[in-house]
């Protein structure tokens, strides 16, 4: 599986930020989270369904809803649509395995940093860093 994705946001429902992995951004996590949740709340009226892909001059984004989180993920524009929708079902599904959504009824205790090391169940999908 080709390495497309450059950033990913795993959001709650509620847009805080579980997880991420971003280059050069000077954006604050929670604040883009906030903006995404409102953003997929306001296509959600709007749209059933919601907002599923948006895109800026030189690169696209995707999001996937699943089990009450948002997954968010950036990739160059030149990558189709359906390749990366592809690859954001891999690495939800893989997020589910290591983290069931029962267990985030159940037990989870709200600490994000307990995702911290979910970037290396990811590596297949995440571009390297330019240098």
């Amino acid at each position: 599986m080709a390495k497309i994705i450059k950033d990913i946001w795993i959001l709650t429902q509620t847009g805080t930020v579980v997880f991420k992995r971003v280059f050069n951004s000077n954006v604050k996590a929670q604040l883009f989270g906030g903006l995404m949740s409102a953003l997929n709340s306001f296509a959600n009226e709007l749209e059933s369904g919601g907002l599923t892909n948006f895109g800026s001059s030189s690169m696209k984004f995707t999001l996937l809803k699943n089990h009450d989180f948002l997954f968010v993920c950036t990739a160059e524009k030149k990558v189709k649509e359906k390749r990366l929708h592809e690859v954001i079902i891999k690495v939800a599904e893989k997020f589910f395995n290591l983290y069931p959504a029962e267990w985030f009824k159940n037990e989870w205790d709200g600490d994000i940093y307990i995702f911290d090391n979910f970037v290396n169940e990811i590596k297949f999908a995440l571009q390297e860093p330019v240098k």
